[in-house]
């Protein structure tokens, strides 16, 4: 019975709910202030309507992007445009110049690595000259945090 009657109020709530807000968005619109408020209502004009011009802001992060491939300024990146730096970094591999890559002409940083690393010239690396070819890494960023005092308890 409790819930037949909890339901009833539940939907006679929710009827006044949606009359409440039906009236309130159908209501007469406010009449214009009389003129003799003590007020004027200046003219709309088209100086009044136009916003003022704001200043360029400064191209963002791809539009500079753009503009560095961008070689004869014609607003888009050809494929030649785009492969310019790839055609750059080619050629100081291309050490005799063939345009070609040889192994070694491609491997030149990861030989000269090992040959660095072989100490003893052996042509092999021992645990010790092998450790020391591990890429150096940053170390992790500590956070700020006050240190942590011992307790004398």
């Amino acid at each position: 019975m409790r819930q037949w009657l909890a339901g009833g109020v539940a939907v006679v709530l929710l009827a006044a709910a949606i009359v409440v807000l039906a009236s309130s968005q159908s209501g007469p619109a406010l009449p214009p202030p009389p003129a003799s408020a003590g007020f004027r209502v200046a003219p709309a004009t088209a100086q009044t309507l136009t916003p003022p011009a704001a200043e360029r802001p400064e191209p963002d992060r791809e539009a500079r992007r753009l503009a560095r491939y961008d070689r004869d300024k014609d607003g888009s990146v050809s494929r030649s445009e785009y492969l310019k730096s790839r055609e750059k970094a080619f050629a100081r591999l291309d050490v005799n110049g063939d345009g070609r890559l040889d192994f070694a002409e491609y491997a030149v940083k990861t030989i000269a690595k090992f040959d660095g690393a072989d100490g003893d010239g052996s042509g092999g690396l021992t645990a010790a000259e092998f450790a020391t070819t591990a890429v150096k890494r940053k170390p992790k960023a500590t956070p700020n945090c006050p240190p942590v005092e011992a307790d004398d308890a």
